[in-house]
């Protein structure tokens, strides 16, 4: 008889990179897709990378807890992560080696297969972490929504026991500290009906910017330069800014500090929400354009007609359209009426311009947001936009 087949599904977060973090996981049933298990987690202050392996490692032990035997199919957004378990990148992190080695000794490697998937797919994982992550800043533990599938509960609970064993000894490679993180900040009630007056901010320069090199969301993650830092100073103390009731950013670490400077000027909490986070360019990241077309002649020409089209182990411009509108969709229900800073990058930032604009992908590259830039809009509740300005710098 063939050995039962499991799916585990995980990721992980930072607030900061490093930052307040937190892991989500969940097993399924490969044929059925029934969940299994749901297991989350916060683990103080990690970098995402660190979070992405400890979601792996809980989705392992608990499919493992539910069946022992079972042939187990990983799926992660992580390609970091995913390369590195199928053994064909080098774990060089002395804390991700040594997760790594947790993670190969749960099941036999002969009964466990990596694969990637993008980021919209991985969304249930991805719910989890950030579940876990806003219980610990809100001051409590994460705990599995209630569930009408007895069988599911008990497969969750058994599982999440077994998820959190050893949880001790892989704290080390993330210390506790900022469970109060801004990032918990509650909206104020929304004024339902009203618009969102939104200041989109492109992040402040890096090193990589200023050489116009490819820096996407599981690329080197750079921070600010000493002239980023200058610029960010500059745009916090702009009057478009004033009087926001939230700075929203991505997780990314440039964007963070952006929105942070800002944020202390302003008076207003940070919100950090990985939707936000530029696009990943797989292997392109950390090449100039000129670089690509050199290297990639073809792929480069199929991904500038077909937004479909990813780079090599990156992501779609599609998939990154897809998940602005679900952000862009829950900032205009939850800040109606507000006056909202996000700090974004190029592409999150020129897709959410198109769709208020209702233009297609064709005009990604034709529009021009500089570091530091700063593009009004405003949200109306029905749905419709309007643009005040694009790229004051």
């Amino acid at each position: 008889m063939s050995a039962r087949r499991l799916r585990v599904e995980a990721d992980g977060g930072s607030r900061g990179n490093p930052g307040p973090a937190g892991y989500g996981a969940l097993v399924k049933d490969a044929a059925t897709g029934e969940v299994l298990a749901e297991v989350a987690e916060a683990i103080g202050r990690a970098t995402n990378n660190v979070a992405e392996y400890r979601g792996l490692l809980a989705g392992l032990r608990a499919a493992a807890a539910i069946d022992p035997d079972a042939r187990v199919e990983v799926r992660m957004d992580s390609k970091l992560v995913v390369e590195q378990m199928s053994g064909r990148w080098q774990v060089k992190h002395a804390d991700m080696r040594r997760l790594a080695e947790e993670a190969r000794a749960v099941l036999p490697a002969g009964r466990v297969d990596y694969g990637w998937i993008p980021r919209a797919q991985n969304a249930h994982a991805d719910r989890l972490a950030n579940e876990a992550m806003d219980a610990a800043a809100a001051g409590r533990q994460w705990q599995r929504a209630s569930t009408t599938s007895t069988a599911s509960s008990s497969a969750s609970s058994a599982a999440s026991s077994a998820a959190s064993s050893g949880a001790a000894a892989s704290s080390g490679a993330a210390a506790s500290s900022g469970a109060a993180a801004s990032s918990g900040a509650a909206a104020r009630p929304a004024a339902a009906g009203e618009p969102v007056d939104l200041v989109l901010v492109r992040h402040a320069a890096t090193p990589l910017t200023e050489q116009g090199r490819l820096s996407g969301r599981h690329g080197e993650d750079p921070g600010l330069s000493a002239a980023g830092l200058e610029q960010a100073q500059r745009v916090a103390g702009c009057e478009e800014v004033r009087g926001a009731d939230v700075v929203l950013t991505s997780t990314m670490r440039r964007s963070r500090q952006t929105a942070e400077v800002i944020a202390e000027r302003v008076g207003a909490p940070v919100l950090a929400d990985p939707l936000w986070d530029e696009t990943d360019f797989g292997d392109w990241d950390g090449c100039t354009a000129a670089e690509v077309v050199r290297r990639w002649p073809a792929q480069y020409a199929a991904w500038s007609e077909d937004p479909a089209v990813a780079p090599p182990g990156g992501e779609a411009l599609s998939a990154v359209e897809q998940r602005v509108r679900e952000a862009a969709a829950a900032l205009r229900s939850r800040w109606a009426g507000r006056r909202v800073v996000l700090v974004t990058h190029g592409d999150p930032l020129r897709v959410l311009l198109r769709q208020s604009l209702g233009c297609g992908a064709q005009v990604q590259r034709r529009i021009r947001v500089d570091p530091a830039s700063r593009t009004l809009l405003r949200l109306h509740a029905d749905g419709s936009s309007e643009v005040v300005a694009v790229n004051r710098v």
